[in-house]
Formats: structure tokens, C-alpha cells, sequence
């Protein structure tokens, strides 16, 4: 089955290019645009996407905003963050508001169309200069020692996740629920001081918890 894609940008030609981008792609199917970010709140009701491709710099709502009233209407709908400018701050605040990848304006078209596929299934796409911002931030933070020492089965879940791990994922892999999974999760977060799941991966690398992601 096609991806169901929803566009939105401000500029016509914008979402005209990205249209004739994404639909050049056999498994991707665009099912709207908006101009606007209320405007695209209230498509995904109507149109029903899977992953809504967004700008996060547009009039009246801001990006940020957008997403988390997307999620919290139709948390299955997945968004992927388009911007022309990288800066931590907005980087993690998409991802914590509930983005599931964020990418530059002027990336290659195999790009926008791999991190529609990877928010499809539940995994992070993150531009290479984000992710390069986030390690950054990452490393900074970790100079300091966690609040906890993270257990056993802790550092089982956060090597899971420094491999892009969804939480179903890592249930399956250990043999227990998706919400423990979640737990886990949420305790890595609290005990590193980290701000999301991205950071986390990140995190697992830079301390060879994993020799790479995926």
C-alpha cells in the first residue's frame, strides 16, 4: 500500500515541487496540501495521511505547536519536520513535541522520500547536520555523571534504541510488554538528562553501546 503523504508550506511552488517529487516515488502517495498550519491540523482529519511532510516556519501556529495538536488528535499520524535553517533548541523541541524526522530544504529528493519511509515506520530520520547538532548536545551533557546508574536491563534498552529500535520492537527483542519498554525508556531519558529518544540513540553510540545504528 502507498504511504499517504500530506504537504505543507507556505509557498505554492514549494508544495508543487515536493509534490511531483514525492509522487515520482511508486510507493508514495500525496493526499493534500495546506498553506497554513491550522489549516494543515485540520486536513489530517479529513485526509487521513500517514506521515505529514511540514515546514516548521510558516504563519499564524508555529511548527511546533502544529505537531503536538496532530499527535495528540491522531497520535498514529506521523510527522516529518522541513526546514531551511538547523538549530538544536528547534531540532529537539520538534522531536519532543512528537516529530519523527527532521530534514533540510535543500536535501536530495532520495532523502525527503527516506525519511518519509522511515516515520512510516516508526523510525527517526534526521538530517546529517542535525544529527551532528544533537551528538554535539549529547556529549556535552554526558560529560556530567546520570542522576542514576542506569541497571542491566537499562543499558539493554538504550543499546536497542541507539539501533533505531521502535518500543514494540525492543519488547519483542527482550521478551516483555511495550509499555515496560516505554518505561524503560522514559527512565533512560530521566537518569541521562536527555530531552529525547534521538539524543538517546545518539547517546548509546558516542558510548559504544552499539557499533552502529540500525
Amino acid at each position: 500500500m502507498s504511504i499517504r503523504v500530506l504537504i505543507v508550506d507556505d509557498h505554492a511552488v514549494v508544495r508543487s515541487g515536493l509534490r511531483r517529487v514525492l509522487e515520482a516515488e511508486g510507493d508514495l502517495e500525496v493526499v493534500g496540501e495546506a498553506g497554513d498550519m491550522r489549516t494543515a491540523v485540520f486536513e489530517t482529519r479529513g485526509q487521513k495521511p500517514d506521515v505529514v511532510l511540514m515546514d516548521l516556519v510558516m504563519p499564524q501556529l508555529d511548527g511546533i505547536g502544529a505537531i503536538e495538536r496532530i499527535k495528540a488528535s491522531r497520535p498514529a499520524i506521523q510527522v516529518v519536520a522541513l526546514t531551511s535553517f538547523i538549530e538544536e533548541e528547534k531540532v529537539t523541541a520538534a522531536l519532543e513535541a512528537g516529530a519523527s524526522g527532521f530534514i533540510l530544504k535543500d536535501a536530495e529528493a532520495d532523502d525527503v522520500a527516506a525519511a518519509i519511509r522511515a516515520a512510516h515506520n516508526d523510525e527517526i530520520h534526521l538530517d546529517p547536520a542535525a544529527a551532528r547538532i544533537l551528538a554535539r548536545g549529547v556529549r556535552n551533557r554526558s560529560a556530567a555523571p546520570p542522576v542514576d546508574p542506569l541497571t542491566e536491563r537499562e543499558l539493554e534498552v538504550l543499546a536497542l534504541v541507539g539501533r533505531g529500535r521502535s518500543n514494540k520492537e525492543i519488547a519483542t527483542d527482550l521478551g516483555i510488554t511495550e509499555r515496560t519498554a516505554r518505561t524503560h525508556v522514559s527512565n533512560i531519558l530521566g537518569k541521562l538528562r536527555l530531552a529525547s529518544r534521538t539524543q538517546a540513540a545518539l547517546y548509546a553510540i558516542e558510548h559504544k553501546l552499539v557499533t552502529r545504528p540500525g
